[in-house]
């Protein structure tokens, strides 16, 4: 890692998602643990969502997260190009979770027919 940073350095670190198995390799590959990356991990719980993967990932991971926790945060796809971040989680973490956590939106996720998704979409009229 570019950083300086050792993987061990870190107490998280989210990758992007397009799959379960992606995070888990590119972890492994880099040598970061399974308990640094469980709690970012969300593509199995909410599949693909694609640019917003390493967001949501770390939206979860700031949800448990104290004061002084270093986070590596990388997105990345496609060829495009990639970002990756070191982010040292404030005192002001505290005071700025009195709304709901990100597995509280997870949790209340509806699963959709096909048809259904269709008329969402416009695709076809009731």
């Amino acid at each position: 890692i570019r950083t300086g940073y050792k993987p061990e350095k870190f107490k998280y670190a989210v990758f992007h998602q397009p799959n379960t198995k992606f995070p888990i390799r590119v972890a492994r590959t880099l040598g970061f643990t399974m308990d640094q990356i469980n709690p970012g991990l969300v593509a199995p719980k909410v599949g693909n969502t694609y640019a917003g993967s390493t967001p949501v990932g770390l939206a979860a991971t700031l949800d448990i997260a104290e004061s002084g926790d270093r986070i590596f945060a990388v997105s990345y796809g496609s060829g495009s190009g990639s970002d990756a971040f070191v982010l040292t989680v404030q005192d002001a973490i505290e005071e700025k979770r009195d709304g709901p956590k990100l597995s509280s939106f997870i949790e209340r996720k509806k699963y959709v027919d096909y048809s259904t998704y269709l008329r969402f979409r416009g695709q076809i009229v009731k």
